[in-house]
């Protein structure tokens, strides 16, 4: 792949890679790291697509999987909490909905973010995290209960 090719789907797919990215991490400096870190994967691979919907599933699944290994890895250091660095500015104010998407258990976040924010189907979803499909269905359907139990209405 060259720098144009790579170029493109960067420009293509950055946001989608950000987001997937964001649901895991929470915070945008790690996410911007993990962007950076996914983006370098792909350049590494040397991956060809066959089509723009087979480079955003790569994506997103590479996104996926490098969030979890970040987040298994940092759940392993025992760093005291005084030890954290102060933020240097102050997070900026998220959208209620996607706050409670974001605290939902990684296996809702990942489908519900997948369904309603991407608008892959259920099949596809299942491809993607290389699980049945009436796994996602279950977790779909379990993610709109405790939606629906944290902000009231219907969440279908």
């Amino acid at each position: 792949m060259d720098q144009q090719e790579i170029r493109a789907i960067y420009a293509r797919q950055v946001d989608t890679v950000y987001r997937v990215c964001y649901t895991y991490m929470g915070n945008a400096t790690d996410t911007e790291d993990a962007v950076q870190d996914v983006f370098l994967k792909l350049i590494r691979s040397g991956q060809r697509f066959n089509d723009q919907e087979h480079e955003k599933a790569w994506l997103i699944r590479v996104a996926a999987n490098h969030c979890k290994d970040l987040l298994k890895a940092a759940s392993r250091k025992n760093s005291p909490l005084d030890a954290a660095p102060e933020p240097a500015a102050p997070v900026e104010e998220l959208d209620t909905t996607l706050e409670v998407v974001n605290s939902l258990e990684p296996k809702y976040r990942e489908v519900i973010y997948l369904y309603y924010y991407e608008g892959y189907s259920g099949a596809e979803i299942a491809r993607m995290l290389g699980q049945p499909a009436s796994t996602v269905r279950n977790n779909l359907h379990d993610a709109r209960l405790i939606l629906r139990s944290k902000l009231g209405g219907d969440w279908r």
